[in-house]
């Protein structure tokens, strides 16, 4: 999962893209990246958060009045630096891109590009594959009288080849700024205004941070081109019956604040509560108090204690400063981290009988220290809600589930889990109430492939053994440690 941001403004648009990166953070913790452009190209990435990536004389020297830039955790790739974002090609034009997503025929086209095009790639980053794609095709269709119709061509070679998840943002030197969303519209990407300054992000929180009015959400299959006058031009190249976004950002990854496709993130996270407090009722348990695992469960939790008419309560504070342990590349970071990150509060806690609302369980590492925690706290008893279903199959999307040897739920029955995690008693979501709470009155189809393995892209089997395989061996890289400063 990546968080990425584009800017053409009238003055340089480095400090606004910063600004948005911040508000971005929580989408990867692994690198940050910028790239602007005057008369050429102006480049600073690094490894680690935004605000360590880019010092004063980082800023100074990225000049330009189009920008775009990348916060990242990896999903394929080393992690290193030489995969972080965004990257750059200098023909056709000149153009530099970043992306949100996953390619899921990444290597088959990293073969193609250098066999047939003699295009040597320098990372294992999925969006240098898209990019060289793109400008083999832009220079095949180049029509510099009409650019955009070349534009649409080259974005129609991208949705032809590539497959997977990827919302694209991304520069052409001297022409303008452009953005583009894959088909199925799996991965968030807005499209926001101030005066005459335009700006994508991979949410509405950017906007609201910069002051910018959130216009709509770029359409899956879409291209939109803000030329050098400032000349909006869109088309949408590929509509498909159906789209489907992923369903875990309201869960988990997105902010509360955000609204993604004209879903209030907060208000699902609601809903989510609402239909998680029905099946904590057939369970007939009886809570003294009802905790959430800060932050993303917090409203689910108010919604379940409104169901249960049980007080809810701020019964684990979260230190900010510790990052966020899904995230975490070994299974002892994160159980380090979560007993680092989260501390109870005892007098709410001691002979209770908690029930513990959490977003969802992955590996079991922080349920179980979660329960641990509370127990070591003198609580009575200590069940655990989760507002989604059991994740039992790999995303090939860009969430960082890629192996099926990571999922509890993979392994074991939800009677095992709950004796694995120490919990009196386990309550999972139901994939109809998961929907049925996201979706509200507006839609029904979302990808949920990590709950049902149903992939919207019918990837193969074979396809997911293999990105499966490469993403052992880039963790196994990640164990050993294999990272640099930055450039």
């Amino acid at each position: 999962m990546c968080g990425v941001i584009g800017i053409y403004g009238n003055d340089d648009v480095v400090y606004e893209i910063y600004e948005g990166l911040i508000a971005l953070q929580h989408r990867g913790q692994d690198s940050a990246g910028i790239i602007t452009y005057d008369e050429m190209f102006h480049l600073k990435k690094g490894m680690g958060l935004v605000n360590n990536v880019f010092k004063e004389k980082n800023i100074i020297r990225l000049k330009g009045k189009m920008g775009i830039g990348h916060v990242r955790y990896p999903t394929i790739g080393f992690g290193s630096i030489e995969d972080a974002q965004p990257f750059y090609i200098n023909y056709p034009f000149g153009i530099a891109m970043a992306h949100n997503g996953n390619v899921t025929n990444y290597y088959q086209l990293r073969e193609i590009l250098e066999k047939k095009f003699y295009r040597k790639l320098t990372s294992y980053s999925d969006v240098e594959v898209i990019l060289n794609i793109f400008g083999v095709a832009l220079e095949k269709y180049l029509n510099k009288k009409n650019l955009f119709s070349s534009l649409v061509s080259a974005t129609r070679e991208v949705f032809k080849w590539v497959k997977g998840s990827y919302s694209v943002v991304g520069i052409i030197a001297d022409y303008g700024i452009f953005a583009f969303r894959d088909p199925y519209g799996i991965k968030p990407l807005g499209f926001g205004k101030k005066n005459d300054n335009y700006a994508f992000a991979s949410e509405s929180v950017a906007f609201d941070m910069l002051d910018y009015r959130f216009v709509r959400d770029v359409y899956p299959g879409e291209l939109i081109f803000i030329d050098k006058d400032k000349k909006v031009y869109s088309k949408r190249l590929r509509k498909q019956k159906h789209t489907y976004p992923c369903i875990f950002e309201y869960v988990y990854f997105a902010r509360p604040d955000s609204v993604i496709d004209g879903i209030g993130v907060y208000e699902a996270r609601l809903r989510l509560g609402e239909e998680l407090g029905k099946e904590c009722l057939k369970e007939d348990i009886k809570p003294d108090v009802i905790i959430p695992v800060p932050d993303t469960a917090r409203a689910a939790a108010f919604s379940v204690s409104k169901i249960l008419k049980v007080d809810c309560k701020e019964g684990l504070i979260k230190n900010r400063y510790i990052p966020r342990t899904f995230i975490m590349p070994t299974q002892r970071e994160r159980e380090i981290k979560v007993r680092q990150k989260l501390n109870p509060i005892k007098s709410e806690i001691e002979n209770k009988k908690i029930l513990v609302v959490d977003d969802s369980i992955v590996r079991g590492t922080t349920s179980r220290e979660i329960v641990a925690l509370l127990k070591k706290a003198k609580a009575k008893e200590v069940y655990l809600a989760i507002t989604c279903p059991p994740l039992r199959f790999p995303c090939v999307y860009g969430i960082d589930m890629m192996t099926r040897g990571e999922f509890i739920a993979k392994k074991y029955s939800i009677k095992k889990i709950q004796e694995i995690i120490g919990a009196d008693k386990l309550i999972y979501q139901t994939i109809e109430g998961l929907i049925k709470a996201v979706g509200g009155e507006k839609r029904n189809n979302f990808c949920t492939a990590c709950f049902t393995g149903i992939y919207p892209t019918k990837i193969k089997k074979e396809e997911i053994e293999k990105l499966e395989k490469e993403r052992i061996k880039t963790k196994n890289y990640f164990i050993k440690g294999g990272e640099d400063e930055g450039v």
